[in-house]
């Protein structure tokens, strides 16, 4: 009996034995594509929230008090330069430049007869000094008169679009009262805020004083049709936010972009050289990408990576792979660190195209 027990536990042994070996054959002999990267020169498209403003934007408002006798234009109505815009009651005005010019007409004779005077040496010089000083207060309060009617017509000081009205006719304004507002819309200033990294990288990219191209994406998702530029960029960083804000401006000649709308800024950004993988080929762990490297005997190796920008399908390396670094792409969830695989090689060029990349 005992001699059967032994035979028994043997043959129990060599069954699991032999199950672990094909387990394992089977393990090594299963196949999984493994690729390289890929060096090519692409580009990303970078977005940017951004703040679409009029190239001159200003608020109208009363030089004088009075009330609003006439109103010219309408809410929203396009307008020329010069065109007038609304009308004060000038009354008051154009009194206050009837008694100037009476009052300076009396110091214009009192002048002219001290002239005469002193002429015939029956004033001194001095007295006629004063007379001429008289005589330019009164015409400067001539001048002052009129420019205070000139304010009760106020006209458009630039081409543009009308904004609503606050006020109406018959309104009483003071001095300084907004009456409207006036964009013109030939062209738009659009801002931006880009990271201080990315602020860096461009700058440093820049190598030629060319202007950088842009796009806008508008609210509803079209692509504006009118090509845009950076223009400038402000002085200062917004310490709380990390952000540097840039312009671009945008010709707009049917009008379509108004002040206060929103939209994105694209922007090409161009890699050299870059070094490409599939998206399908990396994993993450506590927000770090990973990805499996196959070494030479065909052992598994988790490899920490660095993603400097994101395509479609695809990531561009900055660190963490060599050009020759064979990288799983399928199975990702099936294997483990340090396992052996058996390798099926894709050609890299052949993966990528298989992706729908884009790139030039």
């Amino acid at each position: 009996m005992i001699n059967k027990l032994f035979v028994a536990l043997g043959l129990t042994v060599l069954l699991i034995t032999g199950c672990h070996h094909s387990e394992e054959a089977k393990e090594e002999e299963a196949k999984l594509e493994v690729t390289q990267p890929l060096r090519k020169d692409t580009a990303i498209v970078k977005e940017y929230v951004s703040q679409i403003h009029a190239f001159r934007h200003i608020e109208l408002r009363a030089l004088e008090r009075g009330y609003l006798q006439d109103i010219f234009v309408d809410e929203g109505q396009a307008v020329k330069q010069g065109q007038r815009m609304f009308k004060i009651m000038p009354n008051l005005y154009q009194v206050d430049l009837q008694k100037s010019k009476a009052e300076a007409e009396v110091v214009r004779i009192e002048y002219q007869n001290t002239k005469a005077l002193s002429e015939k040496n029956i004033v001194s010089p001095n007295e006629l000094a004063l007379a001429r000083a008289r005589l330019d207060k009164a015409e400067a309060e001539v001048r002052l008169a009129q420019t205070h009617l000139n304010f009760t017509d106020i006209n458009a000081p630039f081409s543009g679009v009308m904004d609503h009205f606050n006020v109406r006719n018959g309104s009483l304004v003071d001095e300084g009262d907004l009456l409207t507002t006036l964009s013109d819309i030939s062209k738009m200033w659009v801002y931006f805020n880009v990271p201080e990294s990315e602020y860096l990288d461009y700058k440093i990219a820049k190598t030629t004083k060319a202007p950088v191209n842009v796009k806008l994406k508008m609210a509803n998702g079209e692509i504006f049709d009118q090509p845009g530029v950076i223009e400038t960029i402000e002085a200062d960083f917004d310490n709380k936010t990390g952000n540097i804000e840039f312009r671009a401006v945008f010709a707009n000649p049917n009008q379509i972009l108004r002040h206060g709308e929103t939209g994105n800024i694209l922007i090409d950004i161009p890699y050299k050289n870059a070094m490409l993988i599939p998206q399908k080929a990396t994993f993450e762990i506590l927000d770090k990408t990973y990805v499996y490297v196959v070494n030479k005997e065909n052992k598994l190796e988790q490899r920490l990576i660095t993603i400097a920008a994101e395509l479609p399908h695809v990531f561009v390396v900055k660190s963490g792979l060599k050009d020759d670094d064979r990288v799983l792409i399928e199975g990702l969830r099936k294997v483990r660190n340090g396992q052996k695989i058996g390798v099926n090689f894709v050609a890299p060029d052949k993966v990528l195209s298989q992706l729908e990349l884009h790139a030039e």
